[in-house]
């Protein structure tokens, strides 16, 4: 067995910033709710290797991991995939945006299974993911529209 998770949230706000704002991923930290900090490893072409780590969960516990992540913005699609997988077998997330009438368009999806010896199963982690995402998704949605707002205001002559 294995998790699969598909989720997804319209932003009132144009792809470009969309993409700036999601994949200037040192400012994760600012943008997600759940990252406590995030330290670039590496970058080779359109690839970037870093490591994440999460603030401290209900029990107190850090929770760190090394993940890749290659950016096709000619597609509009990013792949990422975790390298240190912890409890996970495999990590893999895809992220796909798609320009609609109403903004910007931004799935997430996620395939992953957890190892035997984990301390969750793949359907709790499958509830656990699809709950956090509609979180952070919608902490996301609001912050870039925020500054699409802003942008907006600041060039409507006066």
């Amino acid at each position: 067995m294995s998790g699969h998770t598909e989720n997804s949230i319209t932003i009132d706000a144009p792809l470009d910033l969309v993409w700036d704002m999601t994949n200037d991923i040192e400012k994760w930290p600012q943008l997600f709710t759940e990252y406590a900090s995030l330290e670039v490893l590496s970058r080779d072409g359109d690839t970037t290797s870093f490591r994440l780590t999460m603030h401290p969960d209900d029990n107190g516990k850090v929770w760190s991991w090394v993940s890749e992540r290659t950016v096709n913005r000619a597609e509009r699609t990013v792949r990422a995939r975790r390298v240190e997988t912890g409890p996970f077998a495999h990590m893999d997330i895809r992220w796909d945006y798609t320009e609609t009438p109403e903004g910007t368009r931004m799935d997430w999806v996620q395939d992953f299974a957890m190892k035997p010896d984990a301390p969750v199963d793949d359907s709790w982690m499958t509830e656990n993911i699809n709950r956090n995402s509609v979180t952070q998704m919608a902490l996301i949605r609001d912050k870039i529209e925020k500054v699409a707002r802003e942008r907006q205001s600041a060039s409507v002559p006066r």
